[in-house]
């Protein structure tokens, strides 16, 4: 799954698998008993084989289902137990193989999510076929089968899709609904002729019923967890190409196929080399990606087998609003998903405790591809900003580590999050960077070929590491995925002789938090390098470590910045750099950037030495720096938030840094240019409109009137207008996205409606959220984007209206949506608001999204307190 923050003013701000194989992999299969880690089910009962009869009812938000289970029962009981919610159970029966049905009396447990099938007389071990037919719901939200509504030229429609990760196929199925109850998939569905129905696998045959109705069975699936399932249902186009033997479509509403065609493209382009990097071809006939209009406040893309489902803002290109960062954006969700197909839906992790077995390397599969196979788009420098978020979570004292214990489904939601994505993103490259690259593609593959089919934890991985590189992986992730925080690697002393340089090295740990906490141990991987000389390697344990670096002057610690720890320089070695900066590589450029910024923020070091970094940038220096420069000038202008004079002589630097960068740059996009500056001009746009430069402004209204928009600035311009709109402006967007009929554009108009600066358009976006107008998946980010600008204006209106609200969020995401909206505040009540609200609705055992809102509010208020006034006295000393 890609989680993703949805929001439209980024920008501004960011035939069936071959039967032998099935067979082999059942009978290898061990019992649940052995690959079962955590439950939240009796152990007793082992499911193998589903046959799934669906009829959707859509106008009716509801659907009538027929499942029969083929179960092993591993020892005698007078019940079975699985997962269910939001069903009503018609029949109930459990037949012996060769044998007469007994029934059973059903009870359901809406809080405990389960159905318990009890029977008369005690069933003795063996095989047997649970029969049920049974009544659920359509939602209006992405968990389980859910209704998608939207706009097009010909009037509303309405399509089906299912999201069941983590745990919502037990509102589609009555299922053993977790992760290690792998088994086969028999789906048919009864659905409106004319419509296209879509399952992980091709369909076997259609018939005609006559009346309207259709019924399509599709072909068995290979053996999977639950979470991967799919069904779609709706006014389709499907367009398909081949790659070897598989066939990869993309499924998206009828009159949309040729904004869909990069993806498709890609996908082919992704799959080959998925193919040859993981050793074990991609096992089932077809891979469809199907788009769907709509959001989430959880997830972006979800990875099901051969159906992966994303939704159009992440799929589709439309030439009139679409950007290069789009453009890149449905790359790598989709090299992201199709990396699931092996890491995820192949080979599963046994609990959502190793969740990051699926998303951490999905996440860094994802980047190494689009770096291959996209080289002019640069994106190996994005993976410093990767790990600069992982770094900002991890070393707050709410953090937890990669591998983390999860007992109920509110925590495994809350599991994916920057530690399992981001930072295990960073660590697995840390530690491919480790081994070397063809060593690392070794273990994977070995990792890959011996647990197809089946569950695994983390240390299944390490072993094949292990054996691959000839030397102990695992020591090293364990001390970076077993405990939380971020390494600190101090460069006490450099010394130069012989012409080499002798760097020695401690390690600490960095925190945001907790100043004087006594930090953890690692063994860390550190590099270092000279100019461009050759790059040294150690490993740094025990606390201390020395590394030797070829060649005399200024030493970059993690150069290359493949490692996962944050850096600090003694002030002479910092001095030097410093000095040197226009010359050093951009990676290292962005990642000392990075750590000076984290260091400063946290008063680890002066917030000086940032502004004098942010000043040495070149004119030549490279778009991503820029983008660096941009990103911290406008976090700073966020903490003057509320103080008009001090931010008013902030904003006096940071408008003459940035405005020269703009103008070299232009507004007009050019024919070739590389695509990092087609990402750098929207923000720096962006950038001065937020910082109020009147040139910006005025020339974004102009553009806005005049409907003299590029597609690659559309968005950009619009948000600009939007965030400082006045009413009658207002009005003007509103009335445009009420007549939008292609909801691409019409849910990125919504979304800009929250922006507005302006008080009382924020309160009219809030109102207007909670009507049906914006469309039922969009109005719980109106309410988030609100929130940006007006913190407790939004918090206090959700909370008040809380009733409604639930109604627009997805189960999924409701421990930690509430007090997300409340995130950028700077009142010293919100803390206390937030934990009100967390002790009144949220699990006690579910408070980990609060708990990480309070920690950086009062992080945030510190900083404002503490550093702003070292920046002020650079300002003036500056200015």
């Amino acid at each position: 799954m890609r989680r993703l923050i949805v929001s439209a003013i980024a920008l501004a701000l960011a035939g069936a698998v071959a039967s032998p194989v099935v067979l082999a992999a059942d009978a290898a299969a061990p019992s649940v008993q052995a690959v079962t880690g955590t439950t939240q089910l009796p152990r007793n009962v082992r499911p193998s084989h589903y046959a799934v009869s669906i009829t959707p009812h859509a106008d009716k938000l509801a659907f009538d289902g027929k499942v029969a289970v083929d179960v092993d029962v591993l020892e005698p009981t007078r019940s079975i137990t699985l997962n269910a919610i939001d069903m009503t159970f018609a029949s109930a029966t459990l037949t012996p193989r060769g044998g007469k049905p007994w029934t059973a009396k059903v009870s359901v447990d809406d809080q405990a999510q389960t159905a318990v099938f009890t029977f008369d007389k005690q069933v003795p071990a063996g095989a047997y076929t649970l029969s049920m037919t049974y009544a659920g719901k359509i939602g209006t939200q992405a968990n389980g089968l859910f209704a998608i509504d939207y706009d097009t030229k010909a009037g509303k429609k309405r399509a089906l899709y299912t999201q069941f990760e983590n745990s919502d196929a037990r509102r589609f199925i009555p299922s053993w609904d977790e992760p290690a109850y792998k088994a086969t998939f028999d789906l048919d569905v009864t659905v409106p002729t004319g419509l296209m129905a879509v399952n992980n696998m091709p369909a076997a045959s259609s018939k005609d019923l006559g009346n309207g109705l259709t019924h399509v069975v599709f072909k068995t699936s290979p053996k999977m967890s639950t979470y991967l399932l799919f069904f779609g249902l709706g006014d389709f186009d499907r367009a398909t190409t081949m790659s070897g033997d598989t066939e990869i479509g993309v499924v998206v509403q009828k009159g949309h196929v040729a904004q869909a065609q990069f993806a498709l493209e890609s996908s082919k382009a992704v799959l080959a080399e998925y193919n040859d990097y993981f050793g074990v071809p991609y096992p089932l006939p077809k891979l469809d990606n199907i788009g769907s209009p709509g959001s989430s406040q959880f997830f972006g893309a979800m990875e099901n087998w051969g159906a992966i489902y994303t939704f159009e803002y992440a799929l589709l290109l439309d030439p009139s609003i679409s950007t290069q960062r789009d453009r890149q954006g449905v790359f790598g969700i989709a090299a992201h998903e199709m990396a699931h197909q092996w890491f995820g839906d192949l080979v599963t992790m046994r609990w959502w405790d190793d969740l990051w077995l699926n998303e951490g390397f999905a996440s860094w599969m994802a980047s190494r591809t689009t770096a291959k196979l996209h080289p002019e788009w640069q994106t190996e420098l994005d993976n410093v900003d990767i790990r600069e978020q992982a770094m900002s979570r991890d070393a707050a004292a709410t953090t937890h580590p990669i591998v983390q214990h999860i007992e109920t489904v509110e925590q495994a939601s809350q599991a994916f999050d920057a530690i399992t994505y981001s930072k295990g993103e960073a660590v697995i490259r840390m530690l491919e960077g480790y081994v070397g690259a063809d060593t690392w593609r070794e273990g994977v593959r070995r990792y890959i070929k011996a647990h197809s089919y089946n569950n695994t934890v983390s240390d299944d991985l390490w072993h094949e590491m292990d054996a691959a590189a000839g030397k102990p992986v695992s020591t090293i992730a364990h001390d970076f995925t077993l405990q939380p925080g971020v390494p600190m690697i101090k460069v006490v002393s450099t010394a130069c002789a012989g012409g080499n340089t002798t760097v020695q090295l401690e390690q600490g740990e960095f925190s945001k938090d907790q100043p004087n906490k006594k930090p953890l141990m690692w063994h860390v991987p550190v590099t270092a390098q000279v100019g461009k000389g050759a790059v040294a390697t150690a490993l740094v344990a025990d606390g201390k470590g020395t590394i030797t670096v070829p060649g005399c002057g200024p030493v970059v610690v993690n150069a290359g910045q493949g490692g996962y720890y944050r850096t600090l320089y003694a002030p002479k070695e910092f001095q030097a750099l410093r000095g040197a900066f226009a010359g050093l590589q951009p990676i290292d450029q962005l990642g000392i950037m990075g750590d000076t910024w984290a260091m400063a923020m946290a008063g680890v070091e002066t917030p000086a030495n940032y502004m004098d970094l942010a000043k040495a940038v070149t004119p030549d220096s490279v778009p991503q720096v820029w983008g660096e420069v941009v990103d911290g000038l406008l976090g700073l202008d966020g903490y003057y938030r509320g103080d008009a004079a001090r931010q008013a002589t902030f904003r006096k630097f940071a408008t003459a840094r940035l405005a020269p960068e703009l103008k070299r740059v232009g507004w007009v996009p050019r024919d070739g240019e590389p695509a990092p500056v087609k990402i750098l001009r929207p923000q720096l746009i962006g950038a001065l409109g937020s910082l109020g430069d009147k040139a910006v402004l005025a020339e974004a209204q102009r553009r806005f009137d005049a409907n003299d928009m590029p597609a690659e600035l559309r968005k950009t311009i619009i948000s600009v207008v939007a965030s400082n709109a006045n009413a009658a402006t207002w009005d003007k967007l509103h009335a445009q996205a009420k007549a939008e009929t292609t909801p691409l554009i019409k849910d990125e108009l919504y979304a800009m409606l929250s922006t507005a600066k302006d008080d009382a358009l924020a309160q009219r976006a809030l109102d207007l959220a909670l009507t049906d107008e914006p469309g039922a998946t969009n109005s719980a980010g109106m309410i988030s984007i609100a929130g940006r600008n007006h913190p407790d204006m939004a918090f206090d209106f959700a909370v008040a209206h809380k009733a409604q609200v639930d109604k627009l969020v997805d189960s999924t995401s409701s421990a930690r949506y509430y007090p997300g909206i409340g995130s950028s505040s700077f009142d010293p009540a919100m803390p206390g608001k937030v934990q009100a609200f967390a002790e009144k609705y949220i699990a006690a055992t579910s408070r980990r999204g609060a708990d990480a809102v309070i920690a950086n509010i009062k992080y945030r208020t510190q900083v404002r307190s503490e550093r702003l006034p070292a920046v002020d006295a650079w300002l003036k000393k500056n200015g």
